[in-house]
């Protein structure tokens, strides 16, 4: 047979694997962009899998193993987001480049963590070398609803700025925890002395004021701050902040005046809400 003829077939199987290749990257590049499974839909899933699971005769149960399995997926899931806080709503990756030794890809992240809603985008560079694995994450990009706040707002400029993932869901972790906190201490004071607990700017607002039953005019405002440093830290901040009729003033102006600074002590001794318990009880017994 003429060589030529050879040559013609050898490029056309070159040619049909070239296009397989292509393929076969275009297939797992969509399979990866694919929205994953949220936490909460996985729970789900195992629920109902189990609740279809009790009402099979034994000759159609799934194997005891799988069962098994699936029932530990769901408690870890369950720590996991006890634990953390976190609910991851969505996730999808892109590999922009694969080699025998470096594959990077682009990643979408969506969720909360108790309240807080938070999406991340990045790209991961992942490079082998010998027996290593190292990764490094660039490119990072980070939405967060409370981003109008100063103090989030350097600590994700920061945080973007470093690419430091692990140090971004540990900080968000730590405070929402104190957001909820907040969050749950005003809901409880508010239902339990609902004559005189207010709450201006709702829930997620950082301050109550306690109103006097007894004496008109005479409120206390308790100004709570989360600060969070661009280093990730958290620390509470909690003042108090009195508005007194001028005859009460007038009256009773050292005891006034020594009402912040006996809060503060309170606060450091007893912690928060036990101070703000004994701040209400003073406040409703006052003549």
């Amino acid at each position: 047979m003429d060589k030529s003829v050879y040559q013609a077939y050898e490029d056309e199987i070159r040619a049909l694997e070239e296009e397989i290749r292509l393929l076969t990257e275009k297939y797992e590049d969509i399979r990866q962009e694919s929205t994953f499974f949220s936490d909460e839909e996985i729970l789900k899933s195992i629920k109902s899998f189990q609740q279809e699971t009790q009402g099979e005769t034994k000759g159609q149960e799934y194997p005891s193993d799988l069962k098994a399995e699936l029932e530990s997926l769901g408690t870890d899931l369950s720590f996991f987001m006890t634990l953390t806080g976190f609910q991851f709503t969505s996730h999808s990756k892109k590999t922009v480049e694969k080699t025998e030794k470096r594959t990077v890809q682009k990643h979408r992240l969506s969720g909360k963590c108790h309240s807080l809603s938070f999406q991340l985008e990045f790209q991961l560079l992942e490079m082998q070398n010998n027996e290593k694995v190292s990764a490094v994450v660039s490119d990072l990009s980070i939405v967060m609803e409370s981003r109008e706040d100063s103090d989030v707002s350097k600590f994700v400029s920061s945080t973007e700025e470093h690419g430091n993932l692990l140090t971004f869901f540990r900080s968000l972790s730590a405070y929402a925890e104190w957001y909820e906190h907040r969050r749950r201490t005003f809901l409880h004071f508010k239902a339990k002395y609902p004559d005189i607990v207010t709450v201006p700017e709702g829930l997620l607002g950082d301050f109550i004021i306690l109103r006097s039953p007894k004496v008109s005019g005479f409120e206390l405002m308790i100004v709570w701050k989360i600060h969070l440093d661009e280093e990730g830290t958290t620390t509470p901040v909690l003042d108090l902040l009195p508005k007194v009729p001028e005859q009460v003033l007038e009256q009773r102006m050292r005891s006034v005046e020594s009402i912040p600074g006996r809060f503060r002590s309170a606060v450091r001794l007893f912690g928060i809400e036990a101070a703000i318990e004994n701040l209400i009880k003073v406040l409703g017994s006052e003549e």
